[in-house]
């Protein structure tokens, strides 16, 4: 186990929209560090989401974020012998890397054309509260709710 937490890494805020959630999905999105086609990809994915609704694609993107990531989710404890599902509330730092995380996944498994025209369609569906990254979310709220009775094994 290690002795101290690493410092968080500061992120500079991407070129086109300056801002920092940006950024960090374009660096999820990487694949064998291809970045340069990983910024495309996103913003082609920010463009078609404007075209679509005629707002500004950032505040559909944070919407978005803001809809998939959890508020609660389970942890294992182990306790006696026994390890038990425990409710536990989600930093807001790892509430967001989940919703990229799950927005992703959920764009890759899309059937589409492009990945910027699945990414987008994802984001849209997420900001509207639809779509499989939202439906992850309801699943581990529900998990976290079901494990009720194991939340005095707060860590």
């Amino acid at each position: 186990m290690r002795r101290t937490k690493p410092e968080p890494r500061e992120i500079a805020p991407d070129i086109r929209y300056n801002n920092v959630y940006v950024q960090m999905l374009i660096q999820h999105m990487l694949r064998r560090g291809k970045k340069s086609t990983a910024t495309t990809i996103m913003y082609d994915a920010l463009d078609i989401v404007k075209e679509k609704t005629g707002k500004h694609p950032i505040e559909v993107f944070e919407q978005a974020l803001k809809n998939v990531g959890p508020v609660m989710e389970v942890r294992p404890r182990r306790v006696g012998g026994a390890t038990y599902q425990v409710p536990m509330e989600v930093a807001m730092e790892r509430r967001i890397t989940l919703a990229m995380r799950w927005i992703l996944s959920a764009a890759r498994a899309r059937s589409g054309k492009s990945f910027a025209e699945k990414l987008s369609a994802e984001l849209l569906d997420a900001a509207s509260n639809q779509g499989a990254a939202v439906r992850k979310r309801d699943e581990t709220h529900k998990m976290a709710e079901a494990n009720r009775a194991f939340s005095h094994y707060r860590l």
